[in-house]
């Protein structure tokens, strides 16, 4: 099919956190490496971080525990992690391009000269956010606390994290809810969504937004060849949910950047003041 380009200018971002906005996907994965080598088991693999990144908890603990079969409980291994988490999330650090992005977007308008206005859409739960995040204000601060949507966010159901699209919908309702009295609502296709995760693209592309896509180099090794169903949102990770809103390959909906360094603006209607 021809790509989609008569997209209206983007009026919100939507930003997941681990792997996107700071290094914690490495951290974390360091840290799990610990807990393994104390217990005599290799390494985590990319091919099992990859099913571990951007979903909620209790699923990415599922899929880990059931690959690493260690010989403590699951209890245990939650609170060796956690200890280790508590050590190395505080030394958390952005993303190459991820300041001066976020420096842009807060005072940017749209070519219509409407705001552009920002949301975070994360997995991470809010103990864990807080190690990671709290050193970083000059980051963060750009994000209003109510314009933050956590992995236990109370609005959020039971099992419906990324994959599924409720935490982006839920995230452009903050938004909506908290615009200026002369600001019209932004729709779905006003909103794009900054992901290094596959669940995090199918979200957001089932959400009926568009997605940028920034793998990290270990993640796009292990997916060559599939990059266009990972940018249609169609690798089904959330099943066969039929009233969500599917991509096709190559529908100008998604695309793929290495970095947030020299990100296009221009390309989503986005003008830098």
């Amino acid at each position: 099919m021809a790509p989609k380009t008569d997209f209206p200018p983007v009026r919100a971002c939507l930003f997941d956190v681990d792997g996107l906005l700071l290094n914690t996907e490495d951290l974390y994965t360091f840290c799990v490496n610990l807990v393994l080598q104390k217990y005599n088991r290799a390494p985590l693999p990319w091919s099992i971080k990859a099913k571990l990144q951007g979903r909620p908890a209790p699923e990415a603990n599922r899929i880990f525990s059931d690959w690493a079969k260690l010989p403590i409980s699951d209890a245990q291994y939650k609170d060796e992690l956690s200890a280790f988490q508590t050590n190395h999330f505080p030394g958390a650090k952005p993303l190459p391009g991820v300041r001066e992005l976020l420096s842009a977007l807060a005072t940017a308008k749209t070519c219509k000269n409407e705001k552009v206005h920002m949301a975070l859409a994360t997995s991470s739960h809010a103990g864990n956010f807080a190690l990671k995040t709290a050193h970083l204000p000059d980051v963060f601060s750009v994000f209003p606390s109510e314009r933050r949507v956590l992995g236990d966010d109370s609005r959020l159901g039971p099992g419906r994290g990324k994959p599924l699209p409720d935490i982006f919908l839920l995230a452009l309702k903050t938004i909506n809810e908290s615009l200026g009295p002369d600001e019209r609502p932004i729709t779905t296709e006003e909103c794009l969504v900054f992901e290094d995760s596959i669940p995090g693209v199918e979200a957001g592309r089932r959400a009926g937004m568009r997605v940028v896509w920034v793998p990290h180099p270990r993640l796009k090794d292990e997916v060559i060849g599939r990059e266009e169903y990972i940018l249609a949102g169609l690798i089904g990770e959330a099943g066969p949910v039929h009233m969500h809103k599917l991509g096709e390959v190559d529908d100008g909906w998604a695309e793929e950047l290495r970095t947030l360094v020299g990100f296009p603006f221009e390309k989503y209607g986005i003008v830098p003041v």
